[in-house]
């Protein structure tokens, strides 16, 4: 399509089912705000030159592929079970699963601790995927797809599945032992290819891209207000982690600093006693809404 048609919107295609809340959570976190409409599957979106469309997830993958929509996020599993390939803006992290096989300890047991060396078969939402693993292991194994609930299948009517699994806890209560693990996936933002080549669309989607990624970086820390006397000063910094280097601004009374950094939630708690222990007071931490690089 020609580069003039800047006055187009672009296109955003959002996944109904269990990743679309937590998507417009991190839109609504960056300022975009997504509302229901009486379309129903075509909510209001209150970033300029945008329109939305709600679809199934792997429809989100179609889409982008047919040029019919401009960016949209998914899950990398799908894509690998379509056999496709899109341009990848970002990894949001969000809905982190595996892709694993799994087998009842019925069926391990009759191949004593291994596969029994008999026709199988594997039930999976991945078909595609499931005759790769049956092809790269060389066993003699048929695919039946499935469309939810691939757990309940083994013994009866299944003898092992391949499945998304976030922590395993469904496939143990279902008497499953995870055997393989073929590949872990999360939701992504991933663009057409048409759109990449768009000078005025691309640029859209770098914005977006860098409002969204802003966000995850923020919920990933904390900012972190402390102060010390200048005689410990270098050993606080030495132990404190920041984006690039911490803030240090001379307090109103003679030897004594303020420190500001972003850290690393997750390190929190070891941080903190070390920074004590060093001479730090008064620490402070906040939420962060969004850091950019």
């Amino acid at each position: 399509m020609s580069p003039q048609r800047t006055a187009e919107s672009v296109r955003l295609a959002l996944p109904k089912g269990r990743m679309f809340d937590e998507i417009v959570s991190l839109l609504k976190d960056a300022g975009i705000t997504i509302r229901n409409s009486e379309r129903g599957y075509r909510p209001n979106i209150s970033l300029e030159n945008y329109n939305a469309k709600i679809l199934k997830p792997r429809n989100v993958i179609t889409m982008l592929l047919a040029n019919a929509r401009d960016v949209g996020f998914a899950g990398a599993d799908w894509l690998d079970e379509m056999g496709v390939e899109l341009p990848e803006l970002l990894d949001t992290g969000m809905n982190p699963v595996r892709l694993v096989v799994a087998a009842p300890h019925e069926l391990l047991k009759e191949g004593d601790g291994d596969l029994p060396k008999r026709p199988l078969v594997i039930a999976s939402e991945y078909p595609n995927m499931a005759k790769r693993w049956v092809e790269k292991k060389g066993i003699d194994a048929s695919v039946l797809q499935t469309h939810g609930a691939t757990e309940v299948f083994p013994p009866e009517d299944a003898d092992l599945i391949i499945d998304n699994t976030s922590t395993g806890s469904t496939l143990r209560a279902n008497g499953l032992k995870i055997i393989d693990e073929i590949m872990t996936s999360s939701t992504r933002l991933y663009a057409s290819a048409e759109a990449m080549a768009d000078p005025y669309r691309k640029e859209q989607l770098e914005h977006l891209t860098l409002l969204l990624d802003a966000v995850l970086r923020a919920r990933g820390r904390v900012m972190m207000d402390l102060n010390v006397a200048q005689e410990k000063l270098d050993a606080v910094l030495e132990c404190l982690p920041s984006m690039r280097q911490p803030s240090v601004s001379p307090l109103s009374e003679d030897g004594w600093f303020s420190v500001r950094s972003a850290v690393p939630r997750k390190e929190l708690a070891l941080i903190v006693p070390q920074l004590k222990a060093r001479g730090a007071c008064d620490i402070v931490t906040t939420s962060a809404e969004q850091l950019i690089p």
